[in-house]
């Protein structure tokens, strides 16, 4: 498109607000305009949370806030406080980045066109979705979607991973553990809840819990669907998270294994790199959907590859979101 693409952010949580940031101060925000942002927590707060944040530091602008608006610098937005976005006008929207995590049904998927919007996409799984689309997994797949699923973080860290070593190497089976920070969705405090391990206090103790990525990698790959198995720990940590995979080749490489893992992992905008002994931290606000640790990296004589990987589950993944609607862009009417 020769003009920016015109985005909406419904939901200011964790991706809201990542996704708000790297549009208004960072180059791969050039391409979009935001059109509004929509939330049902009280501006002042909202505007609070964007000024200070726990994990990225102080927003780098001024953020300022008014009856309905919100100001970073000199770009002052609408604000709305919305719980159905069919009340709102939103005709002038290319694309809705839809990121309350609410987005679970057909109804509530589709709110956003009803209120005018062309394209929505959802930041997370989401069964209502007309397809689950990943980058360097299956965006064949994208086509005119109008409303599509941008997957989960771990999702986009272990697919494109799979996609690109298995057209290198052949991939026989594989299993891989994610290494997940704790999120919201667990308490700071011991207190009841539908899952006996996900009821403990986030942040001291790692806890072995579900995840949806094994669903989701063998829906935009369902060639993985026999050989591949998925499960996670949550750790102690605000941000940043891992993939340990360890993967049965069909034809191993031979030699320089750091060399084939960066000729086989060429996409610089999906996969980093790093030959550093390196720590969680070290990968806060990284872009990629996945970054390689090459010391960590090893093939034993059997052919089995053992490898990790790190991913700044919210950052990367609004980076793959940006991405995404760049993609749905020259779709638009």
């Amino acid at each position: 498109m020769s003009r920016p693409i015109r985005v909406f952010i419904n939901g200011f949580g964790r991706i809201g607000r990542s996704l708000f940031r790297q549009i208004m101060t960072t180059p791969a925000g050039a391409g979009f305009e935001i059109a509004g942002v929509n939330d049902i927590a009280p501006l002042e707060t909202c505007a609070y949370l964007l000024r200070y944040d726990s994990v990225y530091g102080p927003f780098p602008q001024t953020i300022e806030a008014g009856q309905s608006w919100i100001q970073a610098h000199e770009t002052r937005l609408p604000f709305h406080n919305e719980p159905d976005l069919r009340t709102l006008d939103l005709g002038d929207v290319d694309i809705v980045l839809e990121c309350t995590g609410r987005a679970k049904d057909r109804t509530t998927a589709e709110a956003a066109l009803a209120a005018g919007a062309d394209r929505v996409l959802i930041s997370g799984p989401s069964p209502a979705a007309d397809a689950t689309v990943v980058l360097g997994a299956n965006e064949d797949r994208l086509g005119a979607t109008r409303i599509v699923s941008n997957a989960s973080c771990t999702t986009n860290a272990i697919a494109p991973l799979l996609r690109a070593l298995d057209g290198a190497f052949g991939i026989a089976r594989a299993h891989v553990t994610t290494v997940h920070c704790y999120t919201g969705s667990q308490p700071t405090v011991d207190q009841p809840g539908p899952n006996l391990e996900r009821s403990r206090a986030a942040a001291v103790s790692m806890v072995p819990t579900t995840t949806s990525a094994m669903d989701q990698v063998t829906q935009v790959l369902p060639g993985f669907r026999d050989r591949l198995s998925v499960t996670a720990v949550r750790v102690p940590a605000i941000s940043v998270s891992a993939v340990d995979a360890v993967l049965q080749l069909k034809n191993p490489p031979v030699g320089d294994l750091h060399g084939a893992m960066a000729e086989s992992l060429a996409d610089r905008t999906l996969f980093g790199l790093t030959q550093d002994p390196c720590v969680s931290t070290d990968f806060r606000g990284r872009t990629e959907s996945l970054v390689l640790a090459l010391p960590e990296t090893r093939v034993t004589p059997g052919g089995q590859l053992r490898m990790l990987g790190w991913y700044d589950n919210e950052w990367g993944f609004s980076a793959r979101m940006l991405d995404m609607a760049t993609r749905m862009a020259p779709l638009l009417p």
